[in-house]
């Protein structure tokens, strides 16, 4: 029998392939179909839902004394986190987006020293060092107008990874007194409340009826893949995991984004992605790899041994 701890890293695997193949499929809506702003509308909104239909099975309240903490959880994890990420994504490659999403475990440790009081072994000063000189390096070369990059979209991606970073440490405590669907129906309807006034404009200027099934389908990916169930599958990892080692599985999302910008840029002579793997790209993601690996191998072992 498969082990809880077995079930999340399963879960943590699952959720970032997700990712992965959310970069190339979101960006191939945006802004052509439909604006950034207006998705992250649809992706909440429709995935608060679905969750909210799974919430009608679990009666379970939250304490009155934890509701600022899951406001400030939906602000960070739901509401900044997408509109960052979508509105990033729009502006700048694919591959961009999910290598320097990678950075979140190096945001995570630094974050967990402050709040958490986890200490800054030497590998982990070093891991920050070197991942986070890749990141920015990374987010530079945004600039440099070769592909789809580019320096605000990076920057609104980096800023994507903070935030989430944030939400990871703040909603750990709350995942070890509630379900999983109790946190995620809270988070959202915080994170509705605080995107709303962002995003309804755009979305009433939506157009629809121009519409292909093509469209419907990513669509539908967007909203149930990457944020359904990619939520519903990462909180329920968190019950188990330290957000570090929740974090630490992010390095998937650029392969799975590589290997598909690869493959259309292969079978498509005029692909518009052409320049979006470089060298210089490829080396800030293995910077970004060994500063993940030098925060998380050794952490995350000893966390694996305690549980």
């Amino acid at each position: 029998m498969i082990s809880n701890k077995a079930k999340a890293h399963i879960a943590l695997l699952s959720v970032n392939m997700i990712y992965g193949a959310n970069y190339l499929i979101a960006k191939g809506l945006m802004p052509d179909k439909i604006g950034a702003s207006a998705l992250v509308f649809l992706r909440i909104s429709g995935a608060g839902l679905l969750f909210l239909i799974l919430k009608l099975f679990i009666k379970e309240q939250a304490q009155k004394k934890d509701i600022p903490r899951l406001a400030l959880c939906g602000l960070l994890g739901v509401a900044t986190n997408q509109f960052f990420s979508m509105n990033g994504l729009s502006l700048t490659s694919p591959v961009d987006a999910a290598i320097i999403v990678t950075a979140m475990p190096i945001f995570t440790v630094i974050i967990s020293y402050f709040l958490l009081k986890e200490p800054l072994t030497l590998s982990r000063i070093l891991g920050i060092c070197i991942g986070g000189g890749g990141a920015i390096l990374l987010i530079y070369l945004g600039n440099s107008g070769l592909g789809t990059g580019s320096l605000k979209g990076n920057i609104f991606i980096g800023l994507n990874a903070l935030s989430f970073a944030f939400y990871l440490v703040l909603v750990k405590p709350l995942m070890q007194k509630y379900k999983p669907i109790t946190v995620i129906i809270w988070t959202f309807f915080f994170g509705f409340i605080f995107m709303f006034p962002l995003c309804i404009g755009q979305l009433l200027d939506t157009d629809f009826n121009s519409y292909e099934t093509t469209n419907w389908i990513s669509l539908i990916y967007v909203i149930i893949g990457p944020t359904f169930l990619a939520y519903l599958l990462n909180m329920f990892a968190l019950q188990f995991v330290k957000p570090t080692v929740s974090s630490s599985y992010i390095y998937v999302q650029p392969a799975v984004a590589m290997l598909l910008v690869a493959g259309i840029a292969y079978f498509i002579i005029d692909s518009q992605y052409k320049g979006d793997i470089t060298i210089a790209k490829l080396l800030c993601c293995s910077l970004i790899f060994i500063g993940v690996y030098l925060i998380s191998s050794n952490s995350s072992l000893k966390w694996l041994k305690r549980k």
